[in-house]
């Protein structure tokens, strides 16, 4: 198994240094990008997924329009496509329950900030202990997706501009300082989130950003990040 890379730290790091974690969910808590697991279903996978990796990637900037764009094509399928994609195909990453529960009996928050779903965050929120969720609400009417998303109290599309200000919010709301804070991602969009906190962590991630977190971890689980959290 590869070692950890690291930039511009020097290990061990102290848990009790840190108070809140916030994580990107498709592809970092859990092992698939529902956006493009509705759209497999739904016989438009080639088409929705192309435009993911390439916002993913950064070279689609715009993650609102990305976002869009792909929920456009899904305009019409049937609701209960995210019921299957919840029961067959969502599935946790290495390691996702174990840092989780490790970060909590420390003490830390824990925040769920994804540019996915409700439908799906509800239920890894529950599963993880989360005690921040912000996420897009799908539009559903008469039992079809609209391909448009809810506007909700925060805004309607939870970009990395969002995730960068969910974390804020929640170092307020709990009286931490951002230095206190890690975030863990994937992608382009959490890129925001990462740079304003603490400690930034690449978990299999896109080069970008690999290149820009503290910690990558290219290897193994999520859990691996204790072995610099002591």
């Amino acid at each position: 198994m590869s070692p950890l890379v690291l930039q511009g730290i020097t290990p061990p790091l102290r848990l009790a240094d840190f108070k809140l974690a916030a994580f990107d969910m498709d592809s970092t808590l859990i092992s698939i990008e529902c956006i493009d697991e509705i759209a497999a279903l739904a016989g438009k996978g080639e088409q929705v997924a192309a435009i993911t990796e390439a916002a993913m990637r950064g070279e689609i900037t715009d993650f609102r329009d990305s976002l869009q764009r792909r929920l456009a094509i899904l305009a019409g399928v049937p609701a209960t496509v995210l019921d299957r994609v919840l029961a067959e195909r969502l599935r946790f990453n290495p390691g996702a329950h174990e840092l989780c529960a490790a970060l909590k009996a420390a003490g830390l928050k824990l925040v769920l900030v994804s540019g996915g779903f409700t439908f799906f965050t509800r239920d890894v929120a529950a599963e993880l202990g989360m005690d921040f969720v912000r996420s897009n609400e799908l539009e559903i009417a008469d039992g079809a997706l609209t391909g448009r998303v809810v506007m909700q109290d925060w805004g309607d599309i939870c970009d990395g501009e969002q995730k960068r200000l969910m974390l804020l919010q929640c170092c307020e709301a709990i009286g931490c300082r951002p230095d206190q804070a890690i975030a863990v991602g994937d992608g382009a969009n959490d890129l925001p989130m990462m740079g304003a906190a603490g400690l930034s962590v690449a978990y299999h991630a896109k080069p970008r950003v690999r290149e820009q977190a503290r910690i990558a971890i290219n290897d193994g689980g999520l859990d691996r990040l204790l072995e610099l959290l002591k």
